[in-house]
């Protein structure tokens, strides 16, 4: 496995650990974690709190240049939210652990030229499946939707 994936996958877990979304992210610059994080939105009732924007501002500020030789590794395909954050800094890579539970604005990504490295990890995608079984109104809070 991938070892940048399989730290956002321990990300991942420390949120679910904590009561929170089992999504995990880390920011590699020149082959180095120089950040990670999860989802905390439920932990700090937050409306933010992705993963990725987590993982983002637990980097600091970085400069431009630092985000334009970085590359974002998530768990999950990134939200609208998640995904203009990676195209506001630049960000010219992202690696999704799984798309299958949630499909982000992948499209619109590649048209703004980000490279896409999609997976397909079955643990990312086993997290995700028991997490949205068991919590299905936290799922749907934490992606903007209602339960009819």
């Amino acid at each position: 496995m991938d070892l940048f994936l399989a730290t956002a996958i321990e990300e991942a877990k420390k949120g679910l650990a904590a009561g929170g979304i089992p999504i995990g992210s880390v920011l590699v610059i020149g082959g180095e974690i120089v950040s990670r994080g999860h989802n905390q939105r439920i932990q700090k009732g937050s409306a933010i709190l992705h993963a990725e924007m987590d993982c983002l501002n637990n980097a600091g500020r970085l400069t431009a240049a630092d985000y334009q030789r970085a590359t974002l590794y998530t768990t999950l395909s990134p939200c609208d939210m998640c995904s203009g954050a990676a195209l506001l800094y630049g960000i010219p890579k992202i690696v999704v652990g799984e798309h299958d539970t949630f499909l982000g604005p992948e499209s619109y990504l590649k048209s703004r030229g980000v490279q896409l490295e999609i997976l397909h990890d079955t643990e990312c995608q086993q997290l995700m499946q028991s997490f949205i079984k068991n919590n299905p109104a936290l799922w749907n809070e934490d992606i903007g939707k209602e339960i009819v």
